[in-house]
Formats: C-alpha cells, structure tokens, sequence
C-alpha cells in the first residue's frame, strides 16, 4: 500500500473491528516505512526517540515521536504479532504467559496504535482535529477488544445510575459515558478510560471516581490506560527536534493523595519518572501487568448489579 492509501485506510473507522484488523494494518505500515519515507530524524534531547518524516504524497509532514526501543520494524512485527495473539490465547484460557513476553504486549499494542498514528501524522494540517480524534477513538476501541477477546465483557458506552436519598429512595438518574464498562456475572466490575495521552486528562480520571463513588456510595474500581506522554518539540536549532513530556507528576501526586487513588493506571510508554520516583512507581505500571494479573483481581472483587444502572454501548 502506498501511503494514501494507509492514510485512508486509517481515518476509516468501519475497518477496524478485529484485534486482527489493527494488526493487518500495522503490518501494511510497517512495510512502507522501509522504503517510504523522506527521512527519519532523531530527537536532539532523547535519542531513541525519532520522527519520520514523509515524501511529497504526505506534504512533508513529520510525525510524532517513536520511541525506537518499542517500535517494531516490519521484519520483527510479522514474529511479534504472532507471539502476541498466542499470549492472549494463553491468557483467556488461564495460562501465565512467561515473564519474558511481557515486553513483547507493550511493544506490540505500542506498535500497533502508533502505526495509526503515524500515518495519520500525513494528513493535511488542517484535518489535525480530525486526526488526533480517530487516533484516540481507534485506541480505546483497540483496548476494548483486547479485552473482549480474553472472554471479558467490556463495552463503552453510557451510564444510567441512580442518585438516591439517605433512605435508599431513588430521587433521579444521572447519565455517564465511559471509555470502559467491565462486567462479569451481573456486576459492573470495573471502569476505565482510555486515552493516547494523559495531557488535558488526568483531571476528569480522577474526579471521575470521585464522583462516581461518592454518588453511587459505592467503591467500584476506577483504571486508566495511556498510549505514552510525550510530544514533539522544536529545538534552537532550525530543522532539530526534540521530546517534551505531557505528564503531570504534580497533579497526579496531589489526586492520588489528596483526593483517591486510582485503581491502576498503565503505559505502554512509560516515562522514567514513572518507573524511579517512589510514589509514581507504586500507582503506575506498564500495560502488560493490567493483562498479565491486574484485570483478574479487579474482576474477582465484588461489583455493582446491573440491574440498578442502565447501560447504553456506543457500539
């Protein structure tokens, strides 16, 4: 495929209803950056990061950054992915997959989401709204059928819950949407959000359990899950780039404290702050441990009966 067509294969959100789909795609990719691009530039400040650059068909456009210790090439992707749909086999039929796979999940749902990404970097800058809004929609739909196909109930979609009185009266109901809705036996187990990025977001995360909770006097679980938190950057010198972060330890740190924690947040590019400071490390982890263990005991923990809410998937 050439890069048109990757670029309209992937603003088309009909083509991707498979966990299959996502990789077919991410193959195709793959493939035309061997040989596609314009250029691939390294980032001045941290250099396993880089950016591709694109030919004329995709105006010269540089994409975001890519973290080179997690992106696979076309070659390693084809053994990668196979290892990858086996690993899930193994985990939907109650099988540990050995420690050393765990690597193999970050990179390949890393891979997978920024191939979409990437070649969404092509469009004209004009349509970058539209970009960054099927990018982040494609995400939180790869999400959910990872889920679904380790035999997991998980939709997104909108919230009925009731609001009732001190006597246990219902007074009203009050609507919410959610990324995640994670049932199992008649109980809404768990609720998630899932974003390409925490910037303009870890806010509402956090006050989203808040208010749940206190609403509901309930104390459902409440997860996020972040593709990575790091965008592109100009540097002083004309045609350099570099990577800048868009976590906030600040206001993450003062939510968990001050306000709850959550139930676990996951990155499939996680900062080092996230892995070397003491408070960080104990909140946030990589993505595989939400596939590996973490998904499992939240869903053994007692739930909310759906029969008191009222749920509406999106799709």
């Amino acid at each position: 495929m050439n890069l048109i067509d990757l670029v309209e294969h992937a603003v088309n959100k009909d083509l991707f209803h498979t966990v299959e789909n996502y990789i077919t795609f991410c193959a195709r990719y793959l493939e035309y950056v061997e040989t596609g691009l314009q250029a691939r530039i390294i980032s001045q400040n941290e250099n396993h990061y880089q950016f591709f650059q694109y030919r004329e068909d995709g105006s010269y456009n540089i994409t975001r950054p890519l973290n080179s210790l997690l992106m696979y090439d076309a070659k390693g992707f084809e053994n990668a992915a196979q290892q990858f749909l086996q690993t899930l086999e193994h985990i939907k039929s109650g099988e540990l997959p050995a420690n050393e796979l765990r690597q193999n999940v970050n990179r390949t749902i890393y891979t997978v989401q920024q191939s979409i990404g990437a070649a969404l970097d092509a469009l004209p800058a004009g349509k970058s709204n539209q970009a960054r809004k099927v990018n982040g929609d494609l995400f939180e739909r790869f999400i959910r059928l990872l889920i679904v196909s380790l035999k997991v109930e998980c939709v997104s979609g909108t919230m009925q819950i009731p609001i009732k009185d001190e006597d246990g009266v219902e007074l009203f109901k009050s609507s919410y949407q959610h990324d995640l809705l994670i049932s199992k036996t008649g109980e809404l187990k768990i609720i998630g959000s899932v974003k390409t990025s925490s910037k303009d977001r870890i806010d509402k995360v956090f006050m989203d359990k808040f208010l749940y909770n206190r609403l509901t006097d309930t104390a459902l679980p409440h997860i996020a899950i972040f593709l990575n938190d790091v965008q592109r950057k100009k540097t002083k010198r004309e045609h350099e780039y570099g990577i800048s972060a868009t976590f906030l330890p600040g206001h993450f740190k003062a939510y968990t404290i001050k306000l709850n924690p959550l139930d676990g947040v996951y990155y499939c590019d996680i900062r080092p702050n996230m892995i070397t400071h003491a408070l960080l490390s104990q909140h946030i982890k990589t993505i595989d441990h939400f596939f590996y263990s973490d998904l499992w005991t939240l869903l053994s923990r007692q739930g909310q009966n759906l029969g008191e809410i009222a749920i509406t998937p999106e799709e």
